[in-house]
């Protein structure tokens, strides 16, 4: 038994919160853990975590990786698959399947699990009960686990069941997202489940229904492993619903109802966050109704005489929405990303393959970071045209190469960084290393860096 977690996907329905730097599943939106994180928690609750791998895309591999790391010390980084292009689930399920079959050599009939990286599951034990049922009989069937509706939802596809045989449906039909009144009709018919988007099968059936309905991308598999990934781009992009499931008559549905939510908009937060009786926010609501607050930095959020809205509160930016308008948050997305703005990609925490920085204050001739950087983990050795550092250890253990000499730093210690000196910072450590960098000049950018060597293959 293997799962796969897909998360390559950009959850722009949640900015400003998910930015296309660190997307929605690597948000902490309702525990200690990562959406990544959660899933797989669970997944290792019923096989071994060299069982479970991962596909994302280039940019967020490293998001992946730090993340697993935190939970599992010495995860595998051959675990995690990298997407040469995005081009949507079919791909993505093909790549990681011809990847377990030549490269880990799992069985033609073994069960794998390909889930989505996102999703909220309230009754974690009911969800397991499930899913290792269906692991168990899915045979050479396409699997897929359906969650009975709950209420009226044009946010999710739909599919509707056929036929019982035993412990599952026959699917007769994929529906995409309804209006409310076909909404409404699917729900009193109890003849639909909502589309999670999770998919069980084995490499042999799969296989087989990719030569049947999706031939373009079955005859990739001929290639070898390397040339499947630089012909990788030229894939049809479509998802595996559309590639497979709605043509193919192997689909089944194992249906079951454990608190499942995609997260899919700030309105399915709220909800989320009542089961779960946050208290932590700090919001004060005089003469105010059904208000959701959501503060990265758990700020006070006082309302006054307002009603049905969501204020999501983030380090640089603050969204106010009407509850029900979640769809419309696309139109903010499509404005920055019209406009050029650097808040549709960028926040002021920038997550980085070695850790991440936080700017702190920024003005023509100072700025001030946050730097965190993770054991056993390097920042390219590097110089500045145009800006000096001086960098003060809060947290930690630091080696810090400047110019020819090698220094180690503990907490309280400080260094200077001239112009055109070439310089390093290393956490040699066991505990996360944070440090407080003070840059004067006349130009912090970014783009003033030469770097001369870099462990995650920067250098020009």
């Amino acid at each position: 038994m293997y799962s796969v977690i897909l998360c390559g996907g950009s959850g722009t329905r949640l900015w400003p919160l998910s930015r296309k730097n660190f997307p929605k599943q690597f948000l902490k939106l309702y525990s200690d853990n990562s959406l990544v994180q959660e899933t797989f928690l669970r997944m290792r609750k019923v096989m071994p975590s060299e069982n479970i791998f991962f596909v994302t895309n280039k940019e967020n591999y490293f998001n992946v990786y730090n993340q697993i790391r935190d939970l599992e010390k010495n995860f595998n980084k051959e675990q995690i698959l990298i997407e040469p292009a995005s081009r949507n689930t079919a791909p993505a399920i093909t790549l990681a399947t011809k990847y377990l079959v030549e490269k880990v050599q799992i069985e033609p009939n073994t069960p794998i699990a390909f889930l989505p990286a996102d999703h909220y599951i309230g009754d974690e034990e009911e969800f397991l009960k499930i899913f290792k049922n269906a692991m168990d009989n899915i045979n050479g069937y396409i699997g897929t686990i359906g969650i009975t509706p709950t209420g009226l939802e044009t946010g999710f596809g739909y599919i509707k069941k056929g036929d019982k045989f035993g412990d599952f449906f026959k699917a007769i039909e994929f529906k995409e997202k309804p209006n409310k009144e076909t909404a409404k009709k699917y729900l009193d018919s109890k003849n639909y489940v909502w589309n999670s988007g999770m998919y069980l099968f084995t490499p042999k059936t799969f296989v087989s229904e990719l030569k049947n309905h999706a031939p373009e991308i079955y005859q990739s598999l001929a290639l070898s492993y390397e040339d499947f990934l630089a012909s990788f781009d030229k894939m049809p992009d479509i998802s595996i619903d559309f590639a497979i499931s709605e043509k193919s008559e192997k689909v089944v549905v194992f249906e079951g109802e454990f608190g499942w939510s995609d997260i899919g908009s700030f309105d399915s937060l709220a909800e989320i966050s009542k089961t779960l009786k946050n208290e932590e926010q700090k919001h004060i609501g005089i003469n105010s109704k059904n208000v959701f607050v959501h503060s990265t930095n758990n700020r006070l959020v006082a309302t006054l005489g307002i009603d049905d809205i969501n204020v999501i509160e983030n380090n640089d930016c603050i969204l106010i929405q009407k509850k029900g308008s979640s769809e419309d948050v696309k139109k903010i997305v499509e404005y920055l990303k019209e406009n050029k703005r650097e808040e549709i990609e960028h926040n002021i925490v920038s997550y980085r393959p070695w850790g991440s920085y936080e700017i702190l204050i920024d003005t023509p001739i100072y700025k001030v970071k946050k730097i965190v950087v993770y054991p056993g983990n390097k920042l390219s050795l590097q110089s500045h045209y145009h800006r000096s550092e001086h960098w003060i250890i809060v947290r930690g253990l630091a080696k810090v190469t400047n110019g020819d000499k090698d220094i180690f730093l503990r907490e309280n210690e400080s260094t200077y960084i001239p112009s055109l000196s070439i310089h390093r910072l290393e956490n040699p450590g066991k505990i996360n290393l944070e440090m407080i960098e003070v840059q004067t000049g006349n130009y912090m950018g970014e783009d003033d860096i030469i770097r001369y060597e870099d462990i995650y293959n920067r250098a020009a």
